[in-house]
């Protein structure tokens, strides 16, 4: 029995080994196969190296070509280092222009301003002045109309006047005429 177990036990040992290296085998055919994938063939390497040199040519040509360029570059960067400081000259030159026409522009602002305080405070006084007079004119108006009433009242007075002078010296008239012939028809009676 004991043959048995140990029997059992290298079995079991035996197959752990057959899959411990089966796995191994698997692994490196997979590593193999990866590798087969990764690896160029001569033709390829051959062609890979010739482009690479066309790349290194190509680079030296463009590393020229950067040169000249940059020396185009630098020549450019000192014209446009001139023209900033030409701009720099007349923009000062404009700013103190502006500055100028700003100051000249704010007095005479301050002017108008004066000039239109001015006239305000001068059509205040007109319109107090026409308000006074048309008061005036209000009151003169008034007193016309008074005037009108108190003349026409007077020459209804007067007409009045000389109606009733009219009226008086008619039967003035009447009872003189009345008395001469009352005299005449009853004889006068000495006292």
């Amino acid at each position: 029995m004991a043959d048995w177990e140990t029997h059992s036990l290298v079995h079991r040992q035996l197959q752990d080994v057959v899959l411990t290296q089966q796995q191994k085998i698997r692994s490196f055919g997979q590593m193999i196969k990866q590798r087969e994938e990764e690896s160029v063939s001569r033709e390829e390497f051959d062609i890979v190296v010739k482009e690479l040199e066309n790349e290194r040519l190509e680079h030296a040509k463009t590393k020229a070509l950067l040169f000249k360029e940059s020396e185009k570059l630098q020549f450019a960067l000192g014209e446009v280092e001139i023209l900033m400081k030409q701009l720099d000259r007349e923009k000062k030159a404009f700013e103190n222009a502006l500055e100028s026409i700003k100051n000249k522009a704010w007095k005479e602002s301050t002017k108008n301003d004066k000039l239109i305080s001015k006239c305000n405070e001068i059509e205040n006084q007109m319109e107090k002045q026409d308000d006074i007079l048309t008061t005036k004119e209000v009151q003169i108006k008034e007193l016309c109309h008074l005037l009108a009433e108190q003349k026409d009242a007077l020459k209804q007075q007067i007409t009045d006047f000389e109606i009733q002078k009219q009226q008086d010296a008619y039967i003035a008239h009447v009872l003189k005429g009345k008395k001469r012939k009352t005299f005449g028809k009853f004889p006068h009676v000495s006292k």
